[in-house]
């Protein structure tokens, strides 16, 4: 459990009262990488305050009223969900910018121009995010954020998430090096072993993740991979 002197404090105001817990810093890198976690092994007193400072507490029949709950751990969370989060500007902007980056990486592999049938650089949807004044929200689930850019980005470029189907053929000795490449890509749903002792598989994967995988092929085998677009 974290020291009281090094905890920050979580504060909601709701129905004209104020409700603080006192949480364990490290939560909030967890959070930033978007992991499930158990609040109430983050704080630094299991307790919800109305003023942390000077130790006062709400009224039970208010925190009812607000939570609809007493048990601290769902009322923790609710805090932190709908509040906001004493941290240095430093802290905030580094959480911001990871969340952010995050989106924006998500897009760049997942989504291409479907008038090319290529992906678009990730610094084009970070400067056309900039152009709407995209915003992340430190909380807010990173589905949801990763839609909200997407309303944003398609009156501006055409995009558009997409599979694709590609057929990958390789020979039989680069077959064991390149294995954990593909299969962190997608899964390889049909495979065979040709006479010639070559292997070639058949794979889904994110359409815009498609030059990426078909790069690292090349440099594991030398060139001598093969990688066709089926749709």
């Amino acid at each position: 459990m974290v020291n009281l002197d090094d905890a920050i404090i979580a504060r909601l105001e709701s129905h004209g009262e104020t409700f603080e817990i006192l949480l364990d810093p490290a939560v909030m890198d967890l959070i930033k990488q978007g992991k499930k976690v158990n609040i109430s092994e983050y704080m630094a007193v299991e307790d919800v305050f109305k003023n942390a400072g000077k130790g006062t507490r709400p009224a039970e029949d208010k925190v009812k009223e607000v939570f609809g709950t007493d048990d601290v751990s769902a009322i923790a969370e609710k805090i932190i969900e709908k509040g906001e989060v004493q941290m240095t500007s430093e802290q905030r902007k580094e959480m911001l910018d990871a969340k952010r980056h995050r989106v924006v990486a998500y897009i760049a592999a997942n989504a291409i121009n479907p008038q090319t049938k290529l992906p678009h650089p990730y610094t084009r949807i970070e400067l056309a995010l900039d152009e709407v004044k995209f915003r992340v929200d430190m909380f807010k689930p990173l589905e949801k954020e990763i839609d909200e850019a997407m309303k944003l980005l398609r009156p501006l470029i055409p995009i558009r998430f997409e599979k694709s189907r590609i057929a990958i053929r390789l020979k039989g000795e680069d077959y064991g090096r390149c294995f954990d490449d593909m299969i962190n890509y997608g899964v390889v749903d049909r495979e065979e072993w040709t006479q010639d002792g070559s292997w070639i598989g058949l794979m889904e994967i994110p359409a815009g993740l498609v030059p990426e995988l078909t790069e690292k092929l090349k440099h594991k085998t030398k060139g001598s991979a093969s990688v066709k677009l089926i749709n």
